[in-house]
């Protein structure tokens, strides 16, 4: 697994709390240090690659030029022989038919996943979204002409002053639209973003739970009606057209992460880059890519894996459980397989439907201290 961080953006959304910047000064140079650490950083990767991801910011910034120089670098120095399935993430305004046929023509990327996020325009001026309903439908169905059959979108519920009404339309309206994967997330307030500025000084009201939980079942609903299943909370698919990428993240396999902010795992250590991308691009010219490391003890990786596992339908998988933490986990989970929440089988903990709801709660009241 290989990920890639491009943090640069048109402009920060209200909702974000990911490392980003608006300003585009220096995005070559970023692109020079990236292509850098690929090449410094080769020895760490042992396996051949099967998943690429191109995350951010707004990857789909970079021009054709910079995207195939990064690729010339994965290519040079890692064993992609075997790849499986290589995204980016990219924003409708800059899904050009000239774009697409550039992306498709370079022979890397395979899938594109589209932030459009809602199909209303006061939604998207609200999150301060770049583009509009009618570019974010247009990208879709570009794309497909374009030659793309793997394409994923995000979409937000539980938005401020959003109707159920509301997001049915927008369910409504994906349904024409040439899409294998949907990525649905409820509305989350993070901490120092526009947003939860934006709430605490009693410019905007928070979305009613009532409205939100009415939404999530709707989308379940719109799922079961358009050929969709539910994976993991927020992700929902075609038949074969999970984000492989993201599962093996919820699986805990190791991961190659470059660029600043970008997170790395394995060999039960976690590494971090600097979350600033002038001091990222300097460090990583002079020879070494400014970082932090830290030991995942067996009672963390514990912790981390029922944290991800609890949120996909497979849930725990028993076999991934060492003995000890096994034990304990056969004990403290009958409550919630005795409320419904949880069902067991022979070889696994899955959460029920409700239980996927609650999925956060239940991993951290099944936590090892």
């Amino acid at each position: 697994m290989l990920y890639l961080h491009i943090p640069f953006c048109h402009r920060k959304c209200t909702y974000c709390a990911f490392y980003s910047t608006v300003s585009r000064n220096g995005v070559q140079d970023y692109v020079d240090a990236l292509c850098i650490e690929l090449q410094q950083r080769r020895e760490e990767q042992n396996h051949p690659i099967r998943t690429l991801y191109f995350g951010g910011g707004t990857p789909s910034i970079l021009s054709l030029e910079q995207l195939s120089q990064i690729a010339k670098a994965i290519r040079t120095h890692y064993d992609i022989g075997a790849l499986e399935e290589a995204t980016l993430e990219a924003n409708p305004e800059d899904l050009s038919p000239e774009y697409l046929k550039g992306l498709k023509d370079g022979g890397l990327i395979n899938r594109l996943s589209i932030g459009i996020q809602s199909l209303h325009d006061g939604d998207l001026r609200l999150l301060n979204r770049h583009h509009n309903a009618l570019q974010a439908v247009q990208a879709a169905r570009n794309a497909h002409d374009a030659g793309f059959d793997n394409i994923s979108i995000d979409l937000i519920y539980g938005l401020p002053s959003q109707t159920l009404e509301d997001w049915q339309d927008n369910l409504q309206q994906i349904s024409t639209l040439p899409i294998s994967h949907l990525s649905a997330y409820a509305l989350s307030i993070e901490q120092d973003t526009m947003l939860q500025r934006q709430i605490a000084q009693g410019k905007i009201q928070p979305a009613n739970e009532a409205v939100v939980l009415a939404q999530y079942h709707a989308l379940l609903d719109w799922c079961k009606e358009n050929g969709f299943t539910q994976y993991e909370i927020s992700n929902f698919c075609r038949p074969g057209c999970r984000s492989r990428h993201n599962s093996r993240y919820w699986n805990h396999t190791p991961y190659l992460g470059v660029g600043a902010a970008a997170h790395s795992f394995g060999n039960n250590k976690r590494r971090w880059n600097i979350a600033n991308t002038r001091q990222y691009i300097e460090s990583t010219l002079h020879g070494a890519t400014q970082h932090e490391c830290e030991e995942i003890d067996a009672t963390t990786a514990y912790n981390e894996y029922l944290m991800t596992a609890l949120r996909t339908v497979e849930g725990i998988d028993k076999q991934l459980v060492d003995a000890p933490f096994l034990t304990q986990l056969a004990h403290d989970i009958q409550h919630y397989i005795a409320t419904g929440l949880i069902e067991e089988t022979p070889t696994h903990y899955r959460p029920t439907a409700e239980g996927l709801l609650q999925a956060d709660g239940m991993a951290a009241d099944l936590f090892k201290i």
